[in-house]
């Protein structure tokens, strides 16, 4: 009976710690979401959606950058780039709302994926030596 509840606890310890090491940050998936229905239709030509979300991506990033960080995430690393990540959404959406070219939307939208990458590079947790 000993082992049973020593294998018990050992896996519930093990479950816990899985948990922890893969918690992830909301506002980032929340933004990623978004990014992932507009930018990658925008990649064939449907500008559909940014233009109909892109209001929706500000949002997510001004969530995000008001964010609290998950504990293991340095948001003061990547705080500059989030904010970077924030002015250029703003800047998309001002494209969208004064009926830019479309041109001009895909390569802002381009610039505002590519600064969403070195976002997410910055938030992988790093290990403490």
């Amino acid at each position: 009976m000993k082992k049973i509840a020593c294998l018990l606890i050992t896996a519930l310890l093990l479950i816990t710690t899985i948990n922890a090491q893969t918690k992830k940050w909301k506002e980032l998936d929340e933004f990623h979401t978004v990014m992932s229905e507009t930018f990658h239709p925008a990649e064939e030509g449907k500008l559909g959606p940014i233009k109909s979300r892109s209001q929706e991506m500000v949002d997510k990033a001004t969530a995000w950058v008001r964010s609290d960080a998950p504990e293991g995430f340095d948001k003061k690393a990547v705080n500059p780039l989030l904010k970077k990540l924030l002015k250029g959404t703003k800047k998309l959406n001002g494209l969208v709302k004064n009926n830019a070219s479309d041109k001009e939307i895909t390569d802002q939208l381009t610039i505002v994926h590519d600064v969403f990458h070195q976002v997410e590079e910055k938030c992988e947790k790093k290990e403490s030596h």
